[in-house]
């Protein structure tokens, strides 16, 4: 076994968050759009050069802000979410909705104020989804792109869950940064894809 990783995918209500794990687990894309009945774990094994990872992803809705009676953006307590122990960050919004967009800013703002004092930094990856529906895009992709990585300091990338576009390589980048971070020695990581759905659970 080559270890366990923990991975949380947040994001605004509607972005698409179960949309792109089940395509990573699975393949598959619900057509309809359901709302996620609160925080899912999925547990799966990924083939890194041989070895396997076991992961852990949080498909984190409940992650962020709410609006209190005075109209005050409550967060809720970044223990009760378990994302201060949390080895990797997915933060996913929609390309046409700017919104989405500003809730990525807040949540990566969250979860750098709340990282433990001497924890190791977590790896983010922004990733802008619904790329399919590029021509309603709020804003040119090179443009957000030079934003995140180099104001934000985050790793960027763009998908469409829809038709499993990107939705590969979105994992493969962020497991290769969190694994080489863990251990700076260890070489280039590839990942060779997720292993039969039959090995996935959920929790």
């Amino acid at each position: 076994m080559g270890g366990s990783l923990r991975v949380a995918v947040l994001g605004a209500p509607g972005v698409g968050k179960t949309a792109i794990i089940r395509q990573f687990l699975f393949g598959d894309y619900p057509e309809r759009h359901r709302p996620t009945d609160g925080p899912r774990l999925y547990r799966p094994a990924v083939l890194l050069d041989g070895a396997v990872y076991d992961l852990s992803i949080r498909d984190g809705d409940g992650a962020g802000p709410s609006p209190s009676p005075g109209g005050v953006e409550e967060w809720p307590d970044p223990k009760d979410w378990s994302l201060q122990d949390t080895d990797a960050f997915v933060l996913v919004y929609d390309i046409c909705s700017p919104d989405s967009f500003d809730y990525v800013k807040a949540l990566r703002q969250r979860i750098a104020e709340t990282r433990p004092a001497g924890a190791p930094e977590a790896p983010i990856l922004v990733v802008g989804n619904k790329r399919d529906r590029q021509r309603l895009r709020f804003g040119p992709r090179r443009a957000l792109a030079a934003l995140v990585r180099r104001g934000w300091r985050c790793g960027y990338l763009e998908c469409s869950a829809k038709y499993n576009w990107h939705v590969l390589r979105l994992f493969r980048e962020l497991l290769r940064c969190a694994l080489v971070r863990a251990r700076p020695a260890h070489p280039a990581l590839r990942l060779q894809g997720a292993l039969h759905p039959a090995r996935c659970s959920l929790m």
